[in-house]
């Protein structure tokens, strides 16, 4: 078969099969078995594709077909301009994210220390990472398996960055490391699970069939993570710190309730490119300055 001639067959499977971007996966799909880029189809429509080629491009929709995310068939997924390994372990990165980064990028300066909660695939932190200058960052997940993700992703971006695995805050106590020195931070950042654990059986079966439910399950209301992080986050946070929250697009009142219950101030909300609320950032409360 052609490059043109696979790239039509893989757009009418998804098609039948639902996907909802059906043409862009089938051509992603093919570039990522030929190795070639998105000029390909134009250049190099006619040429003949290996049978071999056409094997594995044939799995990979098939894979697709069954709603297998994309990025668990490639391994792969670009946020912030760089790309991260992702599977069946860790939330897929998501442009709506990106707010989150560039929102903790407008505060974050060079040598300052990140603590990022929920670290999964280790993009945010090391993106922060990756923009600044002798910046230090831990990334805490509950996960072992995440957090082996995120490890590779540090070792292929060439960062360092520390990886604990535990709930939230509890693994600080035991690390000693002059990475934590006096155990406090300018930028504690987190995208946790916020999804009502209710709703999860509504969400697409890309989500609820093949990410990892302890990723997505925010319990009862969706705001569990949101008060444990929200009510220790002071005694780990130095003078003038800030804390980033990712955020679904209906909880933005009940976390500003939660944030000025618990003192800290310069609340803002920050909207997405879809105009939805998708970041909240607050300055540390009086009783937590250092």
């Amino acid at each position: 078969m052609t490059y043109r001639e696979l790239y039509e067959y893989g757009a009418k499977e998804l098609e039948k099969a639902g996907i909802a971007e059906a043409a862009l996966d089938a051509r992603l799909l093919l570039e990522h078995i030929c190795r070639t880029d998105r000029n390909a189809l134009l250049v190099y429509g006619e040429s003949e594709r290996s049978p071999l080629e056409e094997e594995f491009y044939k799995k990979t929709i098939e894979q697709r077909s069954a709603h297998i995310p994309l990025q668990h068939i490639t391994g792969e997924q670009e946020f912030m301009g760089l790309v991260f390994r992702v599977n069946e372990h860790t939330l897929i990165p998501r442009q709506d994210t990106e707010i989150l980064v560039e929102e903790a990028m407008r505060y974050l300066g060079d040598g300052m220390r990140i603590l990022d909660l929920c670290t999964g695939s280790g993009c945010i932190l090391l993106s922060l990472l990756k923009y600044s200058n002798e910046c230090e960052g831990i990334g805490v997940d509950i996960s072992k398996k995440a957090l082996l993700v995120a490890e590779e992703n540090a070792k292929r971006l060439e960062l360092d960055a520390a990886f604990l695995e535990g709930d939230l805050f509890d693994p600080l106590a035991q690390f000693a490391s002059e990475k934590v020195r006096d155990g406090l931070f300018d930028i504690i950042i987190s995208n946790p699970p916020y999804i009502a654990s209710n709703v999860i059986e509504t969400l697409m079966p890309e989500v609820k069939d093949h990410e990892p439910l302890i990723a997505l399950d925010g319990r009862e209301d969706g705001l569990y993570f949101y008060r444990q992080i929200i009510e220790k986050a002071p005694a780990y946070m130095r003078k003038g710190a800030m804390l980033f929250l990712e955020i679904g697009y209906d909880q933005a009142e009940a976390v500003r309730f939660l944030l000025q219950k618990s003192g800290f101030v310069q609340i803002e909300v920050i909207k997405d490119y879809a105009g939805l609320d998708r970041v909240v950032k607050a300055s540390v409360p009086l009783h937590g300055l250092r």
